[in-house]
């Protein structure tokens, strides 16, 4: 059945695309999942650093005092972004690959023969191929597999693959080719409840939800800004505890975290860019607040969604709330940009929808992928490119996803990947192409 959330407050999208230059081209960027729009206050920021504080950190003098303070700055206003409770816990590189490479790398020389990892065969290769390579360390793998009727996992499984010897549960919290939003604080309870950790991968999830790593009572975090309207970076949050008790990575004297796994220190002029995803975010709220005073109420289970606002709630100054009401509003966007395309695949007879057929947000987000009966994947994006309209076709990286679902042979899947700058003009001029593609 399709969903339609109601609003009472909504998104002005005009403000919305003003805040991201390149939406001022000829192009319409339905491929955010490999990768966002970059939020004008980002680039600004980078700008600033590179021009007016481009030195090395920790010196006495002004500009690198300077510099030392942004790059502080950053991290705890990234740490705000996800509700950790430290700077410290936030750790910085080039990629979540790069970072949960990084994780494996030091959690790895904990580990005894013998002990086990559970992985998933619907993540992203990023949160698969570290842990597996842990099987030259001794470990065992065991892989939680999609309930191949309903493409969503299964609790139950899980626990029937958790044994005393389980250090590790890795997962993703929404996978970036079916869209399915997985029950994570589940999960971090049942592993917890085993003694296991647990690793989540949160690249799919982060552009469409706040990301809240103390309410998901998470151990490890990750993902990527530059998919999330920030600069091409990403973090990792780590509990405290675990990561000043594990090996570093970076040189044998550097024993504070999160330094200690940011070989070569991070990227300056990028850190610093990513505060511009905050300044965006909590712009956007203050936006919607048509100057009133009121107090936010607390959210239900579920997220907050808009209906649950009214003007006068959009005005708070503290930074988590108004993150909290930025994703309200960008949650009943994308529900309806989500549940217009996918009315369409569903009433199309050629096409299967590859995941949650309906729009809840409770569900999904808006990343469909979608194959056509005869028709091969990779047949179907060149077809639309002509329209100035970017979509994609493959793996995505989740090969061992596409593999299970015997789809490698049809190049993969077709996938359109929304955020809250798109547009329903835009989906339906996308609907115009595909019916006429796929005439």
């Amino acid at each position: 059945m399709a969903f339609v959330a109601p609003p009472t407050v909504r998104l002005d999208l005009d403000y919305v695309r003003q805040q991201f230059p390149a939406l001022a081209g000829d192009w319409t960027f339905f491929d955010n999942a490999g990768g966002s729009q970059v939020a004008r206050p980002v680039g600004d920021r980078i700008t600033d650093f590179l021009y007016g504080s481009n030195v090395q950190l920790g010196a006495s003098y002004g500009v690198s005092q300077t510099a030392t303070e942004r790059v502080a700055a950053a991290h705890q206003g990234l740490a705000t972004l996800i509700n950790a409770p430290d700077p410290q816990t936030v750790v910085l590189g080039s990629s979540t690959s790069a970072l949960f490479r990084i994780l494996a790398h030091c959690l790895g020389q904990t580990l005894q023969p013998g002990d086990e990892v559970v992985v998933t065969n619907c993540d992203h290769e990023a949160n698969i191929s570290p842990w597996v390579d842990w099987q030259g360390l001794g470990i065992t793998v065991k892989v939680w597999t999609l309930n191949p009727e309903t493409l969503t996992l299964d609790l139950a499984d899980l626990a029937d693959l958790l044994t005393p010897r389980t250090r590790l549960v890795a997962v993703t919290h929404v996978s970036n080719v079916l869209g399915t939003i997985n029950p994570i604080r589940a999960i971090a309870d049942l592993a917890h409840h085993n003694g296991s950790l647990i690793c989540v991968d949160g690249v799919a999830y982060a552009p469409h939800r706040r990301v809240d790593v103390q309410a998901l009572d998470v151990d490890f975090y990750a993902f990527s800004l530059y998919k999330t309207y920030g600069p091409h970076q990403a973090l990792l949050y780590g509990r405290r505890e675990l990561l000043e008790a594990l090996p570093g990575f970076n040189h044998y004297f550097i024993t504070s975290v999160p330094y200690k796994f940011q070989p070569g220190n991070v990227n300056f002029e990028l850190a610093y860019g990513s505060l511009g995803i905050l300044d965006y975010l909590t712009a956007l709220a203050a936006h919607h607040g048509g100057g009133l005073d009121g107090a936010v109420p607390e959210p239900p289970a579920s997220d907050l969604t808009t209906s649950d606002l009214t003007t006068s709630d959009l005005t708070t100054q503290d930074p988590g709330t108004q993150l909290r009401q930025a994703f309200a509003l960008i949650r009943d966007h994308e529900t309806a940009l989500g549940d217009r395309l996918l009315t369409y695949l569903r009433q199309h007879p050629a096409v299967a929808i590859i995941g949650c057929p309906d729009a809840h947000p409770d569900h999904r987000v808006p990343t469909i992928s979608f194959v056509v009966a005869g028709r091969t994947s990779a047949a179907i994006p060149p077809r639309i490119d002509p329209h100035h309209i970017g979509i994609r076709y493959g793996d995505f990286y989740a090969v061992r996803l596409i593999e299970d679902l015997g789809l490698a042979l049809q190049d993969g899947v077709v996938r359109v990947s929304m955020v809250h700058y798109n547009t329903l003009e835009e989906c339906d001029r996308l609907i115009a192409c595909l019916d006429a593609v796929l005439a």
